[in-house]
């Protein structure tokens, strides 16, 4: 254990959620819930407001709306939230070398590998202007905790929620974990927590109290081990810059069972697709194609092929896939539909390969399902992309919070759409609230849009002056 609060936890607050406020003024202390929309769509996140009302991340979004009726409810927009958390990302990057990426709003950061900071003075100091400078670039807040360890440090950012800082200063971990509950250990989740309490235990004090030996008589070995030296806030874990990537996935989940086995075909090749192009833009390719299937019956099978060389050909991937899904009985019905890419190297042996033939026929038939998409497929850890319906070709789409370009009106965004009607608010992050227009959705006045900056950028922004600099007067 270091004897400074060296190690920097960053949670950006309600990140989806609080990014859709900044860019609509009308929900700004409001709620508003992100996730898929879909009968089988899961929250990603939710605003405080909506969290007063009992709505969190992972829930049902059919149990958020019974919740929250007058939420808004919004298709995520990753493209948005992959910008901000680089703008993010970049700024944890001056102060360390070291910095390691959790998630799109989750990172830890070794500022004594920087030389940012090397007591409490210090390190309280560097987590001030952090806060202020992520605020100053992209308009939103994040909560920091500083300790001497990487869990203490997690622990502390969930103390300063939301938009706080908590510093633990070493010598004092003890006394601040021990009147805690078991659940405020990493790993200690549901199933853990209740087996603790029926063993008398649950407070952080009492897993210390009961000792080694009686944890791994009631958790086992490993997981008794590692809950003791949490308890005793032992943890040596270094930051690491570069956490290897083990597979890319895709999957999506339908509103309605898919039973018709040529579009399951389909959506299989898709799905290989979307993989391929995730695998690409890491610069990866990979050995094992892995294809994820849950039926009607919420049974979940996988089945995989390893290749003889790693590949990032979409043909090779898409072909293997399909062969996967020939062993696979779909009759019943499929709910969730799933293919990835593991055994990853930065290197291909397409040599290796016979390169699939595929008809022009199936080709365009892949093309056109994937058109229909309203997502592009990448996201956050634990938040779930609404799959595709199918509409007819000549409907366009209008996902409920995405950007909107109206030729008289400018700038908004999606409200809802239904039955030939699609609703937008216009207004701008820097704007008033503003007002409600209808349209029918073939209007050809309307147009998607991409997401304006949350925080418009400033004419000292291009000659490289730090957006948290002090301006002129």
């Amino acid at each position: 254990m270091r004897n400074a609060p060296t190690i920097l936890h960053l949670d950006m607050d309600a990140f989806f959620a609080s990014a859709e406020q900044a860019s609509k003024p009308s929900l700004r202390g409001k709620a508003g819930v992100v996730g898929g929309l879909g009968l089988r769509g899961v929250v990603a996140t939710a605003s405080y407001e909506a969290r007063v009302f009992g709505v969190h991340s992972a829930m049902p979004m059919a149990q958020a709306r019974r919740l929250a009726p007058n939420a808004a409810y919004l298709v995520p927009r990753f493209g948005l939230y992959r910008e901000i958390s680089d703008q993010v990302m970049g700024l944890l990057r001056t102060l360390s070398p070291l910095v390691e990426p959790l998630s799109l709003d989750e990172a830890f950061v070794d500022l004594e590998a920087g030389g940012t900071a090397w007591d409490d003075a210090s390190a309280r100091l560097a987590g001030v202007k952090l806060r202020a400078d992520i605020r100053a670039v992209t308009g939103l807040t994040g909560s920091v905790g500083l300790a001497a360890s990487k869990m203490l440090a997690k622990i502390a950012s969930e103390l300063a929620k939301p938009d706080g800082l908590v510093v633990i200063e070493p010598g004092t971990e003890r006394a601040l974990l021990g009147p805690m509950p078991v659940r405020t250990l990493p790993g200690v989740g549901p199933a853990t927590g209740d087996h603790l309490r029926r063993g008398g235990i649950n407070t952080v004090d009492e897993i210390a109290e009961a000792g080694e030996d009686e944890l791994v008589r009631l958790l086992g070995k490993a997981h008794g081990h590692a809950l003791y030296a949490m308890a005793l806030a032992r943890d040596e874990r270094p930051v690491v810059a570069e956490r290897e990537t083990k597979s890319v996935s895709v999957e999506d989940t339908y509103d309605v069972d898919i039973h018709d086995r040529m579009r399951v075909g389909l959506e299989v090749q898709r799905l290989a697709d979307r993989c391929v192009q995730r695998l690409r833009r890491a610069g990866l390719s990979g050995r094992t194609i892995v294809l994820k299937v849950r039926r009607y019956d919420f049974s979940t099978l996988t089945r995989s092929e390893t290749l003889r060389g790693p590949t990032d050909d979409p043909t090779v991937v898409q072909e293997a896939a399909g062969r996967l899904l020939e062993a696979v009985d779909t009759t019943g019905g499929v709910r969730l539909l799933g293919v990835g890419v593991s055994g990853l190297a930065d290197y291909t042996q397409e040599d290796l390969f016979a390169q699939a033939q595929a008809t022009a026929q199936a080709l365009a038939a892949v093309e056109e399902t994937a058109a229909q998409e309203h997502s592009d497929g990448d996201g956050a850890e634990g938040a779930q992309e609404p799959a595709a319906e199918q509409v007819p070709a000549a409907e366009r789409r209008w996902p409920a919070g995405h950007d909107v370009h109206h030729a008289e009106y400018g700038h908004g965004w999606v409200q809802g759409s239904g039955l030939g009607r699609v609703t937008v608010r216009f207004e701008t992050p820097d704007s008033k609230p503003g007002r409600v227009r209808t349209f029918r959705t073939d209007d050809r006045a309307l147009e998607p849009a991409d997401p304006l900056p949350l925080v418009p950028r400033r004419p000292e922004d291009s000659t490289g002056v730090s957006a948290g600099a002090p301006g002129r007067a």
